[in-house]
């Protein structure tokens, strides 16, 4: 985990090699980290920090973390190429997600400074 200044904001950016996020309670562990360590509520997460059952929207994964999200006021991009999951759920999933203002799902870091501006 490390603090960048993006676009003039204290930013937490999880850049590890390995998947990070696993359950609630790993994402909430992040979060209450994120806060305490450098007082930021905005959090950068690479595709590959989260398992692969957040894609598939079935296994409630990915509901249990947005709301955690949602409930303690942060706001996370979750930045990589999404174009290989074909579910049209989850696509609606994404879309919707990237029109609210709590998660967000991005190809690139400077589409992060946009939407996190």
């Amino acid at each position: 985990m490390e603090i960048k200044k993006l676009d003039g904001k204290n930013i937490v950016i999880l850049s590890e090699d390995s998947i990070l996020i696993e359950n609630g309670q790993a994402i909430l562990d992040i979060l209450m980290s994120a806060r305490y360590n450098s007082g930021c509520s905005d959090i950068i997460i690479r595709k590959e920090n989260i398992a692969e059952e957040f894609f598939d929207l079935r296994s409630g994964l990915a509901g249990e973390i947005t709301q955690k999200i949602a409930n303690y006021r942060f706001r996370v991009a979750i930045v990589g190429d999404f174009s290989a999951y074909k579910s049209k759920n989850l696509k609606d999933f994404l879309y919707e997600s990237n029109k609210g203002n709590t998660i967000f799902f991005v190809p690139d870091i400077e589409a992060v400074v946009e939407k996190l501006s």
